[in-house]
């Protein structure tokens, strides 16, 4: 598989983008920019949880719709949330159903309600390695793991996170820029 597709704009973009037009403006606005902010971060660590197993195109098309119930991902809200939540969340087709998701999510909340303003985001970006790794060329020279996300995953563990493994926190510290995997060549690289 080639690791550059260029685009109907003439732009070279990392080629997972595909032509889904949805794709193509999330890696171009999204994917790398540095995020900050522990709803933010609550936000992205929840939908890459409901991620695991499927595919971001899944979720990042039912992301609307997994904002509007879960109150926009503010942590005080759905720390508050009860089983009539879950089964609300269970009967509603326009999200991933999935109750140990729903159930980590409602958890991690309450989790991020016990720390400080602010905690949530200086945790996870004390664990970005910085820009000392070389920008990948390929495909191949872009990890599921490093030995970053997996200390972050047990820490965020110790701490009571669930759905928090070391790939899908690599995936968000993709998604958050705390790592640039922009393939060499791409406009965003």
């Amino acid at each position: 598989m080639t690791s550059l597709l260029t685009g109907p704009d003439a732009r070279a973009r990392c080629a997972w983008v595909g032509d889904d037009p949805e794709y193509r403006r999330y890696h171009d606005e999204e994917w790398g920019t540095p995020l900050h902010g522990d709803r933010a971060l609550f936000e992205k660590m929840a939908l890459e949880g409901f991620q695991a197993g499927l595919s971001w195109i899944t979720i990042l098309r039912k992301r609307p719709r997994f904002r509007e119930v879960f109150a926009g991902f503010e942590p005080e809200a759905v720390a508050a949330f009860d089983e009539a939540d879950v089964e609300r969340l269970l009967a509603d087709p326009s999200i991933v159903r999935n109750r140990a998701k729903i159930e980590a999510t409602i958890g991690n909340a309450r989790v991020v309600r016990t720390m400080a303003e602010g905690e949530l985001d200086a945790l996870m970006w004390s664990f970005a390695p910085g820009a000392t790794r070389a920008r990948p060329s390929s495909f191949a020279e872009v990890p599921a793991v490093t030995a970053e996300s997996t200390a972050l995953s047990k820490e965020l563990r110790r701490r009571g996170f669930r759905f928090v493994g070391p790939t899908t926190m690599y995936a968000l510290m993709q998604s958050a820029g705390m790592v640039d995997d922009h393939i060499a060549g791409c406009w965003r690289a």
